[in-house]
């Protein structure tokens, strides 16, 4: 038994300290060849301390063996050491046998640091090289998978699957495919593929994406059945709670609906779109201080968002609790940046009789729902409450080129005309 032989039969049964004496004889006496693989299997154990020891001693025997410079430097960028692993790979030239695993491994690395369009340059490059290379087709499909250029990366997953291959580096293609279909709106051809796949195989993204996938086709109760199933593997998978949430809403399971938005803020309780959804379902189920709570709860972390803002002041003005909206949006970070909350207080000034505030807020608007009917209506009715008859005459006419027909403000038009 070789050197290299013991050192991996030691290493294997727990031995260290007596496999360093055997790594160490394996270093002066084995075969260049004995000591090539004895790396590879360092490397495969997680020695790679080791196997870069190994890799550098016969770097130095075979200066031109590029195979070795790929090796240390998929090390080196295993251990952190990118700018040591470039230069590994730029000694490479491209007449060399190992051009194409050193574009590869590049092209890895590049991807990992967020270089995509660079990882592309190499993954092209590559593809010029060996077109039909297993993992060149893969690498530029999970390069554009990653960088969400699903059609491109559909491209190579299906010539991949044509091929007759099904799962590359324990990657379901059949997956990817559905998901890249599902991605690009093309829902019909991601159902043919995903429900190819058992669920109990599918990989959490990709249930996701079949319970999404089915949601989008309307088939509710397909996609409620798959996304309990994925609740019930993954229940950390918080994205899977407002699709879900909105399918129980879809079939008219209305506290179903809002069991699951509850459960997914017990998950993720900083989701501001999550409570905004109990929040609406909370009201179809008429409970309107369940609604006003989470809407509250929300603003508590995330006071600047208008969207929150909005339906707490709606609902405060349905509820006819007309000084609080005002108090609410006065305080409220943003509201008087916003047209449309300058317009609910303006309502909320109209209901509370203070005309004159309600005027203020009403004209500051103007230009931005000069085609609202409804605004100029309210304009119409409050200008004349307040006596202002020249604003009210301009806002009815101008609420009659919208409204043309409106047999009322036609009448309420000759009547301000009459006042002149």
């Amino acid at each position: 038994m070789t050197h290299s032989e013991q050192t991996l039969a030691l290493i294997k049964i727990g031995k260290h300290t007596q496999a360093e004496k055997e790594f160490e004889q394996a270093l002066t006496k084995d075969t260049p060849e004995n000591l090539f693989a004895l790396a590879e299997s360092l490397s495969e154990l997680g020695f790679s301390d080791w196997a870069e020891q190994v890799y550098q001693l016969l770097l130095k025997k075979f200066p031109d063996e590029d195979q070795l410079k790929t090796n240390l430097a998929e090390i080196a960028i295993n251990n952190g050491k990118d700018e040591q692993a470039i230069a590994y790979l730029s000694s490479i030239k491209a007449d060399s046998p190992a051009y194409l695993t050193a574009l590869l491994v590049a092209a890895d690395l590049y991807q990992t640091q967020g270089l995509f369009e660079v990882s592309e340059q190499k993954l092209l490059q590559a593809h010029q090289i060996a077109p039909t290379e297993t993992a060149v087709v893969f690498g530029l499909a999970e390069l554009y998978y990653n960088m969400k250029n699903y059609r491109s990366a559909l491209a190579y997953y299906l010539e991949l699957l044509k091929s007759g291959q099904v799962v590359v580096a324990q990657v379901n293609l059949v997956q990817r495919i559905g998901a890249c279909y599902a991605e690009s709106g093309k829902f019909e051809q991601a159902l043919g593929y995903l429900e190819q796949i058992h669920t109990e195989d599918l990989s959490p993204d990709s249930l996701f994406q079949l319970s999404f996938t089915q949601f989008e086709l309307k088939h509710y109760e397909d996609a409620i059945k798959s996304f309990n199933k994925l609740k019930a593997s993954a229940p950390d998978y918080t994205t899977l709670y407002p699709v879900l949430a909105a399918a129980y809403e879809q079939v008219g399971q209305l506290k179903e609906a809002l069991l699951t938005a509850q459960e997914g803020l017990r998950v993720d309780q900083y989701n501001s779109k999550l409570y905004l959804q109990a929040s609406r379902i909370a009201l179809k189920l008429q409970q309107a201080k369940l609604a006003e709570k989470y809407l509250r709860q929300a603003l508590t972390f995330d006071e600047d968002n208008l969207q929150l803002i909005t339906e707490l002041s709606n609902l405060l003005q349905q509820q006819k609790r007309f000084s609080e909206n005002i108090t609410f949006l006065k305080q409220a970070n943003q509201a008087l940046n916003d047209p449309q909350l300058i317009w609910n207080l303006g309502r909320a000034y109209a209901a509370v009789e203070k005309d004159q505030a309600a005027l203020e807020c009403y004209q500051g608007i103007q230009k931005d729902f000069d085609d609202n009917a409804t605004y100029w209506q309210e304009l119409t009715l409050l200008a004349r409450r307040a006596g202002n008859l020249d604003l009210a005459k301009k806002a009815v006419k101008h609420y009659l080129t919208l409204v043309p027909n409106d047999l009322e403000m036609l009448d309420l038009q000759d009547e301000l005309a009459a006042d002149f």
